[in-house]
Parts: C-alpha cells; structure tokens; sequence
C-alpha cells in the first residue's frame, strides 16, 4: 500500500512548540497563572485537563492506527501540556489547546518515524462516521454510491483512512468525529482556516476515491475508471 503523502503546506507550528500554548493572562475567574503555587497549578491542571484523557486517547488511535502508538502521542501530548500549563489562559477552550498539543506531537512522532502508522488490530474505532462524511450528499438523498460504501467492511475504511496524510487525516477526524468549526480547527492545527478546508475537502475526497475502488473490488459498485 502506497505511503500517505505529507501536504505541501507543512505548518511551522508543528516544529514550534512555543506555538502550542496561548500567552500567560489572568483568568475571568481570578486565577492568575503568574501568581498561582506549583500545588495549586497541579490540582487545577488535574480538574481542568485529566478529564479529557480517554477523548484525547481515542484521537490518537484514530490517528495513529496503533494502540502503543496512541499511548506515546497521549504520554508525550499531558507532559507538555503540563509542562507548559503556566502559559494556558485559562477560562479559555482547553479542549481545543490539548488537541493543539496533541496534534503536533502526532506530527512530530509520525515524521521522526518515517513510517505509516499501523492498524491496531484489538481496537474498533468508529471509522464509518469518517466514512459517511466523505460521501455527504448536500441533497440528503442516498445516492447509489453511498449505499455501497456504507457496505464496506470497516478494515477497508482503515485502510483508506490510513493513505491519508497525517494532516488530512486530523482534519477530516476533527470536523467529521469530533465536529470542532474550522476556526477551532484552524486553531488547533496553526494553520489559516483556507488551508484547513482545503485539508478537508481534498481529504474527503481522496477518500471517497478510495472507497469508491475498494466497494467495487467487492462488487459493491464502479471503480473510478468506469465513472469517468
């Protein structure tokens, strides 16, 4: 299977850890990060951010394809955010800034490795919500391409998926899983929102592509050379 293809628009922010955290700001709260004791930083990072670790957990694997994979990225993304906690303003979305942090340190495991991440094999993961997002029709009407594709076994929606660049691949799983706006999106990724739609686009596309060829090696309907 050929290797997923990295976007030509790499951001700098995936290899600027200063990028990943918001400046230091007193809190609507009357927490003031500058002030606060080590104590009271830990316990307020435990109430604050702990409770999105399995959600962060499962973006990984998603992303990842790998159980040991998603383990590293989760460990590696909680030791910098705790590290850099200080300079979260708080009151602010830290679900968004924890998948900010999540999402470089997959980009910078993924290009240390030099490598696709693997498909884990004991974990399910809700690739079909991916899947029938790539095939929206705007009319609301099923089409019978996307009765077909709904027929795919989820290994193929892996596999696809999997083909992706590691930045299309976040894209489509932030807006279609976890359904963040394009400026969250934006956000999270240090990337301008035109260039997030576009990750978006091409990415449900390129998937669409693929399933399209995997439903008809299944006889579940026409490959790509047949449409056009």
């Amino acid at each position: 299977m050929t290797e997923p293809q990295t976007d030509d628009t790499a951001d700098e922010a995936y290899a600027d850890g200063s990028a990943l955290v918001a400046p230091p700001d007193a809190d609507v709260a009357g927490i003031d990060p500058a002030t606060e004791t080590p104590e009271e930083r830990a316990a307020r990072f435990e109430r604050e951010a702990m409770p999105y670790l399995d959600q962060l957990y499962g973006a990984a694997l998603r992303m990842t394809r790998n159980a040991a994979d998603a383990e590293d990225v989760v460990q590696d993304a909680y030791a910098k955010a705790f590290a850099s906690f200080h300079q979260y303003r708080p009151g602010t979305n830290i679900k968004a800034w924890l998948y900010r942090i999540l999402t470089n340190s997959y980009i910078n495991t993924y290009r240390k490795q030099q490598r696709r991440p693997q498909i884990s094999g004991g974990e399910e993961v809700e690739d079909w919500q991916i899947a029938r997002a790539a095939d929206h029709d705007s009319t609301g009407l099923k089409s019978a391409e996307t009765e077909a594709l709904e027929r795919i076994p989820d290994g193929d929606v892996s596999d696809a998926l999997a083909q992706l660049s590691p930045e299309r691949r976040m894209a489509v799983y932030l807006a279609d899983v976890e359904g963040f706006s394009y400026k969250e999106i934006a956000e999270i990724m240090g990337t301008p929102i035109g260039t997030v739609m576009s990750r978006i686009n091409r990415g449900r596309k390129q998937l669409r592509d693929l399933l399209a060829d995997y439903a008809h090696e299944r006889g579940l309907g026409r490959s790509r050379e047949e449409e056009s």
